[in-house]
This record gives C-alpha cells, structure tokens and sequence, in this order.
C-alpha cells in the first residue's frame, strides 16, 4: 500500500505565500516523478509542476515564476512554495506521485484559498 500525505494548505490574502508539502511513503517503486496538481469547483484538474528525480521540472504557464517546485528524494518529499498567490489559484491541490513502473498515486488533496 502506497500512501501519499499533503500538508500546508490555508487561507491566503492576494499576494501571501503559501508551501505545500507532500510525502510518500509505503510499499512503492523507485520514484520517478512527484508534482502538483490542482482543481478548482467546476474546472478539471490540472498540471501544476513536476520534477524528475533527475531534477527535470515543469511548470504551467500560469504559475512561471510565481511558484517552484522542490524535492527531497532520499525523503520521497516533495515541496510547492507559493508566492504572490491570485483568487485564481484557489484550489484543491493534489500531490501526484509516479515510480518507474509509471504507476500513479495521488494524496487526497489541500484546500488553498486565496482571498481578502
């Protein structure tokens, strides 16, 4: 069983900073990519930003230069920092985890909200 914990998630003003972290942990392959993704009410998820454990990251357009992306791999951790966060980001953000065998886990997700 694989189990894939997030933490850090709130409640925001426009401009505030926020980090998110994620550990996975349980019976799981060598990790291959850890990343963000994010669903806000009445939209589908999406990609957020991910990094390889070769160090190889993306990012959505939306969040370039705004948000980065950090790991710990001997940890299976994996960090999001938020800066100059927009009503926009507000979110149910998700941790996704891939190993080598391209098998998905996600975590149940943290509420990030950003308003006045």
């Amino acid at each position: 069983q694989v189990l894939v914990v997030e933490s850090g998630g709130g409640l925001v003003q426009p401009g505030g900073s926020l980090r998110l972290s994620c550990v996975a942990s349980g019976s799981i392959s060598s990790i291959y990519v850890m990343g963000w993704y994010r669903q806000a009410p009445g939209k589908l998820r999406e990609l957020v930003a991910t990094k390889t454990t070769g160090g190889f990251t993306t990012y959505a357009d939306s969040v370039k230069g705004r948000f980065t992306i950090s790991r710990d791999n001997a940890k299976n951790t994996v960090y999001l920092q938020m800066n100059s966060l927009k009503p926009e980001d507000t979110a149910v953000y998700y941790c996704n985890v891939r190993d080598v065998t391209q098998s998905h886990y996600w975590g149940q997700g943290t509420q990030v909200t950003v308003s006045s």
